[in-house]
């Protein structure tokens, strides 16, 4: 579809009042779901977060990595196992865990931003302490629950422009590396940051009021309501612990937080430069 110069000024103008409410405030995205594996996606995904920073947003990208921790496994011939959907995580596990996410996963998004000239650096959990955990289960070994958040390196390297890329690894002070589930570490960090927002980037639209009619999706809740929908059981399997993380997030401080589905090209400057929106936003009032 062709569309003329002036079409495009207007639609620049139309997107300032956003651009000024988003202009020098933090935005933690949790990257993850088939936008991080197909191609075209990510490359959508990747040029939306250089375009938020050129225009005074600043970005921080939270990644996760589980089907390429399953793939490198695999290849290793170590088989996958999960526990209340967690990953199993022996020492040999989290040493693959680790290479997978801070070197290969994390490495590719940096490059992937600074080739649309934007400017990244990659960090992770360990990183000047940044995740401090505890193991969760020892069924489950080095899967972590977060004790601590430092956000230091974070707004060091927000400071000096560039958009800091995390791995969502923790460590304890004896040393131990942990997997971090990636949304919760996602939560935690825009609570600590004080976000004003949070992105959950997903393969769902956001919450269904019937999981079977996409037309049911409920674009705006605030959490007292989400947890009565939990109650009611249309909140429920999955997409519980996405919400709970939002309701975390929220009452740390973040100011909204959104279930986005990351299959739709450019879904991040529809939900944050336009008044549209295309998943669902979590508000702490009415």
């Amino acid at each position: 579809m062709q569309i003329s110069n002036a079409q495009r000024a207007s639609i620049l103008v139309s997107a300032l009042p956003y651009i000024q409410n988003y202009y020098g405030k933090i935005i933690v995205i949790k990257y993850g779901g088939s936008a991080m594996i197909n191609e075209q996606l990510k490359d959508s995904v990747m040029r939306d977060i250089v375009l938020l920073s050129l225009i005074g947003v600043k970005v921080v990208l939270v990644h996760g990595g589980g089907p390429e921790i399953t793939e490198m496994l695999k290849q290793v011939g170590k088989e996958s196992k999960f526990i209340d959907g967690l990953r199993v995580t022996d020492k040999e596990t989290v040493e693959i865990v680790q290479m997978v996410l801070c070197g290969k996963i994390n490495k590719n998004l940096v490059n992937l931003i600074q080739n649309k000239d934007g400017k990244a650096i990659g960090l992770s959990g360990v990183d000047g302490h940044m995740i401090k955990a505890r193991m969760k289960d020892e069924r489950l070994g080095y899967v972590g629950e977060i004790t601590q958040i430092n956000t230091k390196p974070i707004l060091d390297v927000l400071e000096k422009g560039y958009i800091p890329v995390i791995s969502t690894i923790g460590c304890d002070d004896e040393g131990n590396v942990y997997n971090i589930n990636a949304d919760t570490a996602a939560a935690e960090l825009a609570a600590g940051l004080n976000a004003e927002s949070l992105f959950l980037m997903t393969d769902i639209s956001g919450i269904l009021r019937d999981k079977d009619d996409p037309s049911s999706l409920i674009s705006k809740i605030t959490y007292k309501q989400a947890f009565a929908l939990k109650e009611e059981g249309i909140i429920s399997g999955g997409m519980i612990p996405k919400v709970e993380c939002c309701i975390s997030a929220l009452e740390g401080g973040v100011k909204k937080a959104f279930i986005v589905d990351g299959r739709i090209p450019h879904a991040l400057l529809i939900e944050t430069l336009t008044d549209e929106g295309i998943g669902t936003m979590f508000t702490g009032e009415e």
